[in-house]
């Protein structure tokens, strides 16, 4: 049967702490781990005040003195905020307080505005620009050192974390086909290159060290109730998020409502319902029948799944639902 993972933003959700959005991913894990998930992941983001996640490496390790066997990660860093040598001892020490757990997954989006995103790196171009060096720096610093190697990261060198790269374009495709890694879509916020993304990773792929055959995870958001009318109504929060980011609107992950009619606009509904096209909403009935879909059209290996649902119970219940999806024949059959 295919894996399925969760990607977790922490959400700051309307009313409640940042205190109490960390320990809510906590317990998600705990729930995901129990339902044979296969791993968890936190994003790096910054500057928003629904979102509890900017240290990464610390909420993993918060996650992480929680649960057992889940592996934990990121999905993702976002590497050019950082310098490598940062971010090999972050996930060094990761490795070395839960082995055989970590997972570094990495983008190259700033994750943030680009006045924060400014504040973050200082110099913009060469943060994007030595992506690709970036990383293969990081692989050396997580690696063997050799007898010449000045440069060390300690923690971090010989913990070999498993590097992922992360992606939304087709440029992220060709770099993770030429460096032989784990690939991983966001197709829960950027669906129309999806399928060519895949195709040109799957035709590009140059084993590695790392990886010798190409592996396939994609994103999508979940929000899976009892029935299709409660389901879409939990879907409403991330739905209203959406239109906050477009508006530059910044506040806690909001409350669902029973209607989105009057707060967005048509040409923000059309906008939002495209973007998040890839959604699986529904009963567990008919998030089967999406999820199917999406498996058909593309044959990942691995799906990583965001519950943005304000309310922690409904946010749990439709992991433990979504979980339930893995062991339907039907999808079974659409992952093979």
């Amino acid at each position: 049967m295919i894996d399925f993972s969760i990607l977790d933003l922490s959400p700051i959700a309307e009313g409640h702490t940042i205190r109490e959005a960390l320990d809510a991913s906590r317990r998600m894990a705990q729930v995901a781990e129990t339902h044979g998930y296969t791993r968890f992941w936190l994003a790096e983001h910054h500057g928003m005040p629904g979102i509890a996640s900017a240290a990464t490496a610390i909420v993993i390790a918060h996650v992480g003195a929680g649960t057992s066997t889940i592996r934990i990660g990121s999905g993702g860093v976002m590497l050019p905020n950082h310098s490598p040598l940062v971010i090999a001892e972050q996930f060094g020490t990761l490795e070395a307080l839960f082995p055989g757990r970590v997972d570094l997954g990495l983008g190259r989006a700033p994750g943030t505005d680009m006045r924060t995103a400014q504040a973050l790196r200082r110099n913009m171009d060469a943060g994007v620009e030595s992506f690709p060096h970036d990383i293969i720096e990081l692989q050396r610093l997580l690696g063997e050192p050799t007898e010449d190697q000045g440069l060390l990261a300690v923690p971090g060198m010989r913990s070999n974390v498993p590097i992922w790269l992360l992606g939304s374009s087709l440029y992220s495709a060709h770099l993770a086909a030429a460096l032989g890694l784990p690939y991983a879509f966001a197709s829960h916020f950027a669906p129309d290159q999806l399928g060519e993304a895949v195709e040109i990773y799957r035709q590009r792929f140059e084993p590695s060290a790392a990886l010798q055959s190409p592996h396939v995870m994609v994103g999508v958001m979940a929000s899976v109730a009892d029935s299709d009318r409660e389901a879409a109504r939990l879907f409403t929060s991330a739905q209203q998020q959406f239109v906050n980011l477009r508006r530059n609107v910044r506040r806690p992950f909001p409350r669902p409502v029973d209607s989105m009619d009057g707060f967005w606009s048509e040409i923000e509904r059309i906008g939002v319902e495209h973007t998040l096209r890839c959604a699986i909403v529904g009963s567990p009935d008919t998030a089967a029948r999406k999820l199917d879909g999406l498996l058909a059209e593309v044959s990942p290996d691995e799906v990583i799944v965001s519950t943005p649902i304000h309310d922690l119970d409904a946010r749990l219940r439709s992991v433990e639902l979504f979980a339930g999806l893995r062991h339907r024949a039907d999808i079974g059959v659409a992952a093979e």
